[in-house]
C-alpha cells in the first residue's frame, strides 16, 4: 500500500505533530529520572504519551538501571524488546513493578 502523497502544508503539520509527541515523552521521561515520578506511576497513566514509550526507556530513565539491567528486567518479566507501555499486560507490569521495588 502506497503512502498517501501530503501537500506541504499537511507534511509540516505532520512534523510538527511528531515533534510535540517527542518532545512531551522526553519530558515524562526526565521526571522518572529526576524521581518526581515512579516507574509504577508511569505505568498508572492512561495518557497516548505514556503508552508510546518504549518499555526500554521506561526502564532506562529509573535511577540505577542501564541498558543491561533494563534487557535483564525485560527477558525476565516476558516483555519483547521492542514493547511500547501501553501493551504490557497486567502480569507484566506486575513483574516489572515488582523487580524494581518501586
Amino acid at each position: 500500500m502506497a503512502l498517501p502523497t501530503l501537500t506541504p502544508e499537511q507534511r509540516k503539520a505532520a512534523l510538527e505533530k511528531a515533534a510535540e509527541a517527542r518532545a512531551a515523552r522526553t519530558a515524562l521521561l526526565a521526571k522518572v529520572k529526576a524521581g518526581e515520578l515512579s516507574f509504577a506511576q508511569l505505568l498508572e497513566r492512561d495518557d497516548d504519551i505514556a503508552k508510546k514509550i518504549k518499555v526500554s526507556q521506561a526502564l532506562r530513565a529509573v535511577k540505577g538501571v542501564g541498558p543491561a539491567k533494563a534487557t535483564a528486567l525485560m527477558e525476565e518479566a516476558g516483555v519483547d524488546e521492542k514493547r511500547r507501555l501501553g501493551g504490557l499486560g497486567a502480569q507484566q507490569r506486575k513483574k516489572l513493578v515488582d523487580a524494581l521495588g518501586s
